[in-house]
């Protein structure tokens, strides 16, 4: 097979892959459907992925690439701006990802989550651990590098909650009949304001928080130990 055809077969089959792994979960998709979107053989599938598994995970992390392609983890902002101004990057370009309605990666996971097969653990781990780390960081920033590990990671989880939970229930109804009985957010940019706003608040709380604390321990010390006459 030429160079140029086995590389758009490949393509083809991605692409296919990823639409019906996202539509119909890893356990309802068979090959052969997969080949039929692709206009491809089932040979095709041996030759470049070897099996289902394989290519289960690289429809998924070609999902997530074209996706970070569209959509940088920075959301435009420079490394050297504020570090609210770089949490407002990263959340904004977190919920447009999640929000584009022809991203597979999200879906996918979504069908992963519901009927888990093990199969993305590790490859999800690898990929998405990075950008974890990415809002952690900014997050330290923001707390102070005294921070607990723990508090960070409970602030980073609070962050992405509000991303994707929304997201999740406004794709869920998007083929329901009963819409209105679901939040729905229809103003990305609105709501990204709204969960920087949300998300810097409790930030900063944390922070009141901290320093009422250690100016309570300071004052106790300062006092020393009671003497009796």
């Amino acid at each position: 097979m030429p160079r140029e055809d086995a590389t758009e077969t490949r393509r083809r089959l991605l692409g296919a892959a990823a639409e019906i792994f996202a539509d119909k979960g890893y356990r309802d998709t068979t090959i052969a459907e997969i080949c039929a979107k692709a206009d491809a053989n089932i040979a095709s599938v041996n030759y470049h992925f070897r099996n289902k598994e394989s290519l289960y995970r690289e429809a998924w992390l070609q999902s997530l690439h074209e996706s970070l392609k569209i959509y940088p983890i920075d959301g435009g902002v420079s490394d050297d701006a504020s570090p609210e101004e770089r949490l407002h990057g990263q959340i904004k370009a977190l919920l447009n990802r999640i929000a584009d309605e022809n991203n597979k990666e999200f879906l996918i996971v979504q069908q992963e989550m519901a009927s888990p097969t093990g199969l993305l653990m590790d490859v999800m781990r690898e990929e998405i651990q990075p950008l974890k780390a990415r809002m952690q960081a900014v997050i330290r920033e923001l707390l102070g590098p005294q921070t607990s590990d723990s508090r960070i990671q409970f602030c980073e989880v609070s962050i992405i909650s509000q991303c994707i939970n929304p997201a999740v229930i406004r794709k869920r109804v998007k083929h329901q009949e009963r819409k209105h009985d679901h939040p729905r957010i229809e103003d990305i940019e609105a709501y990204t304001d709204h969960v920087i706003t949300f998300s810097l608040g409790g930030i900063h709380a944390i922070l009141d928080k901290t320093k009422l604390k250690n100016r309570g321990i300071t004052k106790k010390s300062n006092r020393g130990p009671n003497k009796q006459g």
